[in-house]
């Protein structure tokens, strides 16, 4: 089972125009969606769970549905923190939150609070995030806390800085909706983990769905620049 799974959850607009539904629609299915996945999580303990929720680039998108994005987002985080809680779930929010309302900031700095205590299942989203983003603003944090260092820097050096710092790398990768890439999200952390992409739009990405993707990856052979009779346990097979 892997012990750290991240998501790109794609498709909600797709899965609305679908059902000739505003796409709107397709984002408060989504939410939803997140809910199936934690408790899936949850029953199968896996420890971290990822969630790309708005990139830096959605921004870009029509201003009314970014404004609808940030009063769902509002809502959710209003309506789940308790219920998070309850279930020992950890909630962090990664990104640049410097570009949300006040409200809305106070809102992931309460949330993130009253659950920084539980340890069950560590629930991080990626909201106004992007991997490279995250680079930089490591290496802008690295070089403001050792200013004087003049040596080369290693990646042991950089990772502390790194938004995701506090969990491991992701063992599995899953993006719904169709596309094969990983669209600037968690650039540094993927560098070996293992990807899974499905046509399955996000708000129907259900628990069986979930359930194909871990199958996949139990199915794969991670070497991390082995050969396969370095693994452990090879010789004997």
């Amino acid at each position: 089972m892997p012990g750290h799974v991240a998501v790109i959850m794609d498709g909600n607009g797709r899965w609305a125009k679908e059902r000739f539904l505003p796409r709107f629609a397709g984002h408060a299915k989504g939410v939803e969606l997140v809910r199936e996945m934690v408790r899936a999580c949850l029953e199968r303990d896996i420890r971290y769970l990822t969630l790309f929720a708005f990139s830096s680039e959605n921004w870009r998108r029509p201003q009314e549905e970014v404004t609808l994005l940030m009063q769902l987002f509002v809502k959710a985080l209003d309506q789940e923190v308790d219920k998070l809680d309850r279930n020992g779930v950890r909630l962090r929010v990664i990104g640049d939150l410097s570009r949300f309302d006040a409200a809305l900031q106070g809102l992931i700095r309460d949330a993130e609070q009253k659950t920084a205590d539980n340890h069950r299942l560590h629930l991080t989203i990626a909201a106004n995030y992007g991997g490279r983003w995250d680079i930089i603003q490591a290496v802008n944090r690295l070089s403001a806390a050792h200013p004087d260092k003049r040596e080369a820097w290693s990646e042991a050096d950089l990772e502390p800085f790194l938004s995701m710092a506090f969990a491991p790398e992701p063992d599995l990768f899953i993006r719904t909706g169709g596309e094969q890439r990983i669209s600037n999200f968690l650039l540094w952390q993927l560098a070996y983990t293992e990807l899974y992409f499905t046509d399955t739009l996000w708000p129907a990405f259900d628990t069986a769905e979930f359930d194909k993707a871990v199958r996949s990856y139990q199915q794969r052979e991670r070497r991390f620049g082995r050969t396969s009779e370095q693994l452990p346990g090879t010789a004997d097979a």
